[in-house]
This record gives structure tokens, sequence and C-alpha cells, in this order.
């Protein structure tokens, strides 16, 4: 363990991945890379996949890095969270509560913890479970998919944010040094929505069953986020939350833009569609693997904001009961076929 405060962590920094799975292990990878100190925790089917094959990862511009991650590196003992300088959560959201009881069981108090998970609630529910921890709000905006079993790929454009604090600064070379930049924000709850305007893809691409790439090419795709998101903009005005623009395009546009003839959408987006032909969303790979999605802290999150508000959100009520639907009994959904769905839910 450190002699040193959290505020100040030994050279190189002891960075801990809680909840290493595809996100978790690409971010923990490229910090290795870097020359970072990191532990990754993760679930016993990953110990044996590293147990058999290196940690590979590449992203759509060209990045190759490949080591080797034996039980010192990637382990389930969650003890090794007492020699943290800085905690990144990168567990599914339904499982924010159950990571934040193991992580008080071990945390130095004062120990900074980020979340880099997706929805707005999770940093709420972190900060219940650890009272003596500094725990953050983090977004990672780009996707990463399991190409193999231990081969990660970040499919699309870019960098971290979180909270800015001065407990975090220190840390910032770390993902300076492996190309990965953290930049510190004041107004994070903005950047989550945001954020989560842009996740609203995931149950879209998760139902038409194609690569991103793919579905963004095909218009009534996305029309049918265009509604999800034109719904959650107007709902995010009458709660006074501001966005910010996270790709080229403002984000209050971002729904005409989805709206465009596919010609002129693929003048206009350009940059938005410089997307790795393979890239898929977390919400597919859910589906395909048998396991729950995080459907409630996306598309959820809109309806529990409209409901405050004393409104409905008709769209993304319905695009979360039908990826329920899909939790159980998988099924395509063309494109045509869904916005039907979904304008008749809106009606």
């Amino acid at each position: 363990m450190t002699n040193q405060s959290p505020n100040q962590p030994s050279q190189p920094p002891r960075i801990l991945i809680f909840g290493a799975g595809s996100v978790g292990c690409y971010v923990g990878g490229r910090l290795m890379s870097g020359g970072a100190e990191v532990v990754m925790i993760g679930r016993p089917r990953l110990r044996q996949v590293f147990d058999e094959s290196p940690l590979v990862l590449t992203d759509y511009e060209g990045f190759h890095f490949e080591t080797q991650l034996g039980p010192d590196l990637f382990t389930e003992d969650a003890s090794v969270a007492a020699d943290a300088d800085l905690v990144l959560v990168t567990v599914k959201s339904a499982a924010s509560a159950e990571a934040g009881k193991t992580l008080a069981k071990y945390l130095r108090p004062g120990t900074p913890v980020i979340s880099l998970q997706n929805g707005i609630s999770n940093v709420e529910t972190l900060r219940s479970q650890l009272p003596d921890a500094r725990v953050f709000a983090g977004m990672i905006p780009f996707n990463v998919l399991q190409k193999t079993p231990g081969h990660f790929h970040h499919g699309t454009e870019g960098h971290l944010m979180a909270e800015k604090h001065a407990c975090l600064e220190p840390f910032l070379s770390a993902f300076e040094s492996c190309g990965l930049a953290l930049e510190l924000r004041e107004d994070m709850t903005s950047v989550m929505w945001s954020k989560l305007l842009l996740n609203l893809n995931n149950p879209i691409n998760a139902l038409s069953n194609v690569p991103l790439l793919e579905e963004l090419s095909d218009r009534n795709y996305r029309l049918c986020l265009a509604l999800a998101q034109k719904e959650t903009l107007a709902l995010l005005d009458m709660a006074k939350i501001d966005t910010v623009q996270l790709t080229a395009i403002p984000m209050s546009l971002i729904p005409k833009v989805m709206s465009l003839p596919n010609w002129l959408f693929q003048r206009v987006a350009q940059k938005m569609l410089a997307i790795d032909p393979i890239a898929r969303s977390s919400m597919w790979e859910d589906l395909e693997a048998g396991r729950p999605t995080e459907v409630d802290w996306i598309n959820g999150e809109v309806v529990k904001l409209a409901n405050s508000l004393g409104k409905k959100a008709p769209a993304n009520q319905r695009l979360t009961e039908l990826v329920h639907a899909c939790e159980q009994s998988r099924r395509r959904w063309a494109g045509d076929e869904l916005l039907r769905e979904l304008r008749s839910a809106s009606r």
C-alpha cells in the first residue's frame, strides 16, 4: 500500500478497474500501454480467457496493443482495491450498488472513484454505498466490441470526461500517455444527458441486429432514433437541463440530421459515419450473450425524467419494452417495422 495520500499517487499510479468487461478491459489495457500500473477486477469467465490468450486491444485508427494478464493483473479478488490510488468503475448499471458495497470494504478513505458507466443515476448509487470515497461522474463516449475472446476493439470516436476536481489532476498524465485523454469538466450533468442522447441509439442498434454503420445508413432506423431524441430533448428543455456538443453536430440538431434523406445524411454527417464497419452497441452484445441489458438506465432514464415532470415518453417507453421482450426471445426488427411501432406508440 502506498504511504502517499490519494491526491498524490505513486508513480506510476495504481489504477483499479472494477468490473472489467469490454469497456473496462479496453480502458485498463490502454492505460497499461502508456505505462500505468493497472489491476483489473473481473469475472471468472474472463480470467479463464486470459489464462489461455493475451489481452489484445485495437481501434478504428490502427492502434494495437497486446499483453499477457497474469493473476496479479486480472483477478477476482476485490481486496486489491485497498492499494488503489484511483478506481474506475465499469460494471453494468444493475451492478452499481453491489460494486459500491464491495469497494466499501477495502478502499482507503478519500480514494477517488470515477463511474464510467451508462446512464445518469449510477453516481448517486455509488456515493450512497461509498460515503468515505470521492465519487465522480464520468463518461466514455466510444463503442468497444469484443471481437474474439480477449480482443477488444474501439470502434467509434470520442474521449473520456469526468467531473472536475483537484484530486483527479495528478492522474491526467496517465491518460495522456496512453492516448486516451481524460477531460475534467464542471458540467457533467449536461455531459451525461448529452451522452445519453447518443446512447438512445443503443436499443435501436440492438433491435436491428446489424452493425452500427449499416443501421445508421438506413433512414428508417435513423427516424426511430430521431423520434426518441426529440422526445428526450423536449423533456430536458422542460427540466432546464442543458446539453453540450459531443459531436461535430450540436445536440439540438442531431434529430434533424438523423431525419435527412440518405444521400444528404451521408454528406452532412460524414464524421458521424466514421465508424468501424464491425462496430455494434454494447446492448446488442448483451442480447447476443443472453445477459440483461442496460435499457432501464438509458431509455428508462428518459421515462423516469418524464414521470418526474408529469409527462410521458412513449417512444422511449416502447423501446424499453421491446428490448426487454428481446431479452426473453431474440428477434430482429426491420427499420420500417420498428418505425411504425414507435410512431404508433407516440400517437
